[in-house]
């Protein structure tokens, strides 16, 4: 059975790869190239609404003209009034008021929700975002089967982003890798007749580690409807980012060694303001060393600021460069175009292969 995103966003070509709405690195421009390529493209938002609200309107702008390069993606904003990309939110950083009048001139296809402080706190979000944008659907990221069947059960997502361990960037600060991950999710939500009740039909997308198509192949295999890459989006053109930091993601050769979870990425700048429910993950810096050695963290923080005061910011030894276990996998900057078309071959090349095994 074809993925029910090929329906949903019917610009799209399976398989379907999807950017993550990484905040401050995912605006218009890359959004725009993955959903020009067949993908999904999303732009990240945290707390600059003004910013977000510029992004929108370049997108409105690209796929207004019916002669766009963007045919059946302008096609689809031409005819229901949704702009063919995505937008992430992270709940804890912004308001309903503050979004909502932001996203009405120019709703997206849909809102991926993320970050809220507990998880009953997606319910009321989801409520007035359908009141609002009664035709923009709800995408809910969570990282754990315990986390998706309550979110499932009270919020009613459309789609489900089931973010497994190997995630660089923010997630659960408890959870698991994908391959264990989205199967149980599955059998836990099939299984819940409370979820049944809610009416939902949910689709399970899956994210962390995913970068190439091998990765791709086996998300799929697990029963995922798409992938969802950020890392790998990373070394996209028309991603936002750093010299320096792309530099630093690039030199590493194993993933499992070279980056770490940990709060402490959280901490450089003074005391955590995410919930107590998150962490991240990102390159084992000086920073990460420091603290695995019991340095204090006072000491951290002002060798962090130091470094953050030189040209580069700090990204090449003590600054937070988020990235995935699959991060030493990445190995060349190119367009997103060419990374969204790369990885759909390779993840056919992938399935085909692996069929060859039985």
């Amino acid at each position: 059975m074809p993925s029910k995103l090929l329906t949903d966003y019917p610009w799209t070509t399976g398989p379907v790869i999807i950017n993550a709405p990484m905040a401050g690195f995912a605006g218009s421009a890359l959004a725009m190239a993955v959903t020009q390529a067949g993908g999904i493209g999303t732009i990240g938002s945290a707390d600059n609404i003004t910013a977000l609200g510029t992004d929108l309107q370049a997108v409105a702008d690209a796929f207004s003209s019916p002669s766009s390069s963007y045919l059946s993606a302008s096609t689809f904003y031409q005819s229901t009034g949704l702009l063919p990309v995505g937008v992430g939110m992270l709940l804890f950083l912004t308001t309903i008021d503050a979004v909502v009048p932001v996203l009405q001139p120019h709703p997206p296809a849909f809102l991926w929700l993320f970050a809220a402080p507990t998880l009953s706190d997606y319910a009321p979000w989801a409520t007035a975002l359908r009141a609002a944008l009664p035709q923009t659907r709800i995408w809910i990221q969570v990282g754990s089967a315990t986390a998706a069947t309550e979110v499932a059960r009270t919020a009613a997502p459309d789609v489900l982003v089931i973010q497994g361990s190997d995630a660089g960037g923010h997630g659960f600060a408890r959870g698991a890798s994908v391959i264990s991950l989205l199967p149980e999710t599955a059998v836990r939500l099939a299984a819940d007749p409370s979820v049944e009740q809610a009416g939902t039909n949910i689709t399970l997308v899956a994210a962390g580690g995913i970068v190439e198509g091998r990765g791709a192949a086996a998300a799929l295999a697990l029963g995922a409807a798409g992938v969802v890459m950020g890392t790998r989006f990373l070394a996209a053109n028309e991603t936002v980012v750093h010299s320096t930091y792309r530099a630093a993601m690039l030199s590493t050769s194993d993933g499992a060694l070279d980056t770490a979870r940990a709060p402490v990425f959280d901490e450089l700048k003074g005391p955590t303001i995410w919930p107590p429910l998150y962490d991240g993950r990102a390159i084992a810096s000086l920073s990460y060393l420091d603290w695995t050695n019991g340095v204090d963290i006072e000491v951290i923080r002002q060798r962090y600021a130091e470094a953050a005061t030189r040209d580069n910011m700090g990204f090449s030894d003590r600054a937070p460069v988020w990235a995935g276990t699959g991060v030493a996998l990445v190995n060349e900057v190119q367009p997103a175009r060419d990374i969204v078309r790369s990885v759909r071959e390779g993840t056919k090349k992938a399935l085909r292969k692996a069929l060859e095994a039985i």
